[in-house]
């Protein structure tokens, strides 16, 4: 005979969002860029700094001569930082939804399957056994499931 515990994580699918950023939910502001750059960054307002006025992330960029590529470059910077925001709250909703984790140990099993030298596998929650593992090996769990509802009611 041989012990081993497996533990099974269920994660819920969340739909993700692409993001589209609207223009009014923007505030864009034109600067002279400081720097390397010569006569022609000191002279035109070339520097881009874009806020988000729904999060308040401010990204700025004045690394390219024109105000349209640091422009460009200041959207991609914002886009890649509301993603990890998005991300970041995607993962705190699959933390609230998974809720207290438990480690896979004893005293926390759910079912108990012995397969040598006989053949049974006992719910330890609601009592219900049977020798069918094959079965219940192949996802069969309706009579488990059904007898915890009876339980809970």
């Amino acid at each position: 005979r041989h012990t081993s515990f497996a533990k099974v994580d269920l994660t819920p699918i969340i739909k993700e969002s692409d993001l589209q950023i609207k223009p009014e939910d923007l505030k864009i502001d034109y600067f002279r860029a400081s720097g390397p750059g010569g006569q022609y960054v000191n002279k035109r307002d070339s520097a881009v700094r874009i806020t988000h006025l729904k999060t308040g992330l401010v990204v700025s960029c004045q690394a390219e001569r024109s105000q349209g590529a640091n422009r460009e470059k200041a959207m991609h910077m914002l886009l890649s930082k509301l993603h990890i925001l998005e991300e970041e709250k995607r993962k705190q909703a699959i933390a609230k939804e998974k809720g207290e984790q438990v480690s896979a140990g004893w005293g926390n099993q759910i079912r108990s399957y012995v397969l040598h030298p006989y053949k049974m596998v006992k719910d330890l929650r609601t009592g219900v056994e049977t020798s069918n593992t094959d079965a219940v090996l192949d996802g069969e769990l309706d009579l488990f499931i059904e007898e915890e509802i009876r339980q809970l009611d």
